[in-house]
């Protein structure tokens, strides 16, 4: 029983209760937090997700607009690139970081399709809006949401085109869909190519599945040339030059010992003096070491190799003795490299030189120092095993070079998918317009209140080919209605907007593809960002920490930690 007009505090500073019934406040939480609660906190938070959507509405499609980003030490970003708008704004708002997470996720899961999962997400949000506002309940529409994702992701899969993964040309087309909204200009044809020889390469059958590993697939930026001289290398390439002058800078038929060890007298883990009292024990200290060296450089010439790549240092030395014996040599290379010359090369990683086995040595059929722009770099060529490719990317503006790697990464994923899964789907916006059809025709099967949340989750996936319109400079009202009457004919599922002309066209006959996973996880990230936020209807958030202030303590009063110190 409380006392009235008293206070009581509960957990020190952080909750209070107070006995009053007339007016007095009640304060549960801390000083300086803030709540929104009910309908208002829904507002927020759709509004949050909106504005991030509509940030990236104006990218989206072959004649989306870049964006250019600065960051606080002034590096300039121009992109168009979903993924990367994203991850270089500094979003503040909780809901809205959710798109940044919703972003990486797609782009972590299939690589591509980014702008597509963000901009439903908002539109999901905004159509769900309107139905709040008729007094529907945030459950019953996420339970429709839910329903038209579920439909809507098999209904993909049932209209999906099965393809030939050998069939280089249907995986080229579905590079240079992935291309046309990149700025790589009259480079499309190359990159397309380069991104299915180095998907195909690298994959891999296991059962009655294929892999593919995008870490086999090594991206080097080099500034110079131009895209159109970008190449891809059947082997590795090492961003490193040769240690020293005098070895050889071309080696064929190469022999390559793989090492995970210094080359280097190593230093003793505790602290040790060495008294030295005559010039000649000095000698022969110096000698001592150099024949530890000399030993550790014929362990590795009497295996047979001729090539040394080595994660770790090479004393010079040891590199004098390497060069005598006309071994080329690369130190200090990335752990990530070193494993790929080991799939690549079919050596394996020695840690100990005294372990080191003719066994061990990974093959290639040249190893070559060779000078790109301003720099040295290594190419190893002709590797055993194909299982590893490089691709390096020139091109005359640094920035220019930065949105190819991007440009690039989104192609390779595309094909990957189509690799993995086999399945393409019309673009342009044709799939979408056709899964809206077919979950209007589900709506009103499931009938009553969820019936409108399954409609407005159509009206939300026409919103893409509407901005791929809108984006194009034409009629999206306009667009829309045609594309809503050539879907109703038996043979109009492929038809979508040829934004280059402004009308609408067989996308399978213009080559216009991607792969099914990219739309099916698009679809799904999307409503679950947008069920996720329609299931928060109170928003606490806490009060920044005071300067020296740290998270889960509490601040100490002036004094108050001395006066504890004297009671100890």
């Amino acid at each position: 029983m409380f006392h009235r007009k008293r206070y009581i505090t509960l957990f020190k500073g952080e909750l209070f209760m107070a006995a009053e019934p007339t007016g007095i406040p009640v304060l549960i939480l801390k000083e300086g937090t803030q709540r929104t609660a009910g309908r208002d906190a829904l507002r927020a938070n759709i509004l949050a997700v909106r504005a991030i959507s509509e940030s990236l509405r104006t990218t989206y499609g072959p004649k989306g607009m870049d964006k250019m980003l600065v960051d606080s030490l002034g590096d300039i970003t121009i992109t168009n690139d979903g993924a990367t708008i994203l991850d270089k704004m500094d979003v503040q708002h909780p809901a809205a970081k959710m798109m940044v997470q919703i972003a990486k996720g797609q782009d972590e899961e299939v690589g591509d399709g980014t702008k597509t999962a963000v901009i439903l997400a908002g539109e999901l949000l905004k159509n769900a809006e309107e139905l709040l506002a008729k007094d529907i309940h945030p459950t019953v529409i996420i339970s429709g949401y839910k329903k038209a994702m579920e439909e809507a992701v098999s209904f993909i899969d049932f209209i999906s085109r099965q393809i030939d993964i050998n069939d280089k040309e249907v995986l080229k087309k579905i590079a240079k869909t992935s291309l046309y909204s990149k700025a790589v200009g009259n480079a499309r044809e190359r990159l397309a190519e380069i991104a299915v020889e180095a998907v195909t390469k690298v994959a891999e059958k296991r059962g009655d599945k294929w892999y593919v590993d995008l870490d086999a697939i090594q991206i080097i930026k080099k500034h110079g040339g131009s895209i159109l001289d970008t190449s891809l290398i059947e082997g590795i390439v090492l961003d490193k030059e040769v240690v020293h002058p005098g070895m050889p800078k071309r080696v064929e038929n190469a022999k390559i010992a793989l090492l995970d060890a210094p080359l280097e007298i190593e230093k003793p883990e505790i602290d040790a003096e060495i008294r030295i009292s005559d010039p000649s024990q000095m000698r022969l200290f110096l000698q001592q070491e150099e024949k530890i060296l000399q030993e550790m450089v014929e362990k590795i010439a009497a295996t047979g190799a001729n090539v040394v790549i080595c994660q770790k240092g090479i004393d010079d030395v040891a590199q004098h003795f390497l060069a005598k014996k006309g071994i080329l040599a690369v130190r200090r290379v990335k752990k990530s490299d070193m494993e790929k010359l080991e799939r690549a090369t079919g050596g394996r990683i020695v840690s100990n030189i005294d372990d080191l086995q003719p066994s061990d040595l990974g093959e290639a059929k040249l190893v070559e120092e060779r000078k790109i722009g301003e720099d040295k770099m290594v190419f190893v060529e002709g590797a055993k095993n194909l299982k590893s490719v490089t691709i390096l990317i020139r091109g005359g503006l640094e920035r220019l070079v930065d949105e190819a790697e991007r440009a690039i990464r989104d192609a390779l994923s595309a094909v990957a998918d189509a690799v993995r899964y086999a399945k393409i789907v019309p673009g342009g916006g044709a799939v979408e317009v056709e899964v809206a059809k077919h979950l209007r025709e589900y709506a009103a099967r499931v009938g009553g209140k969820e019936q409108l949340a399954i409609e407005a989750f159509a009206k939300a996936l026409e919103a893409l080919p509407m901005t791929l319109a809108e984006n194009a400079g034409l009629d999206s009202i306009e667009i829309i209605m045609k594309l809503r009457s050539a879907h109703a004919q038996p043979n109009g599922i492929s038809i979508g907007i040829n934004v280059f002309d402004g009308g609408i066209a067989d996308m399978y006959a213009l080559g216009v593809i991607e792969p099914a996973a990219i739309k099916q996880n698009a679809i799904k990230a999307a409503t679950e960002a947008a069920t996720l936020i329609l299931r928060i209807d109170d928003m606490i958030v806490a009060s920044k920490l005071e300067k020296g202030e740290e998270k889960g303590k509490e601040t100490k009063k002036p004094g108050e930690e001395e006066e504890k110190e004297k009671e100890d």
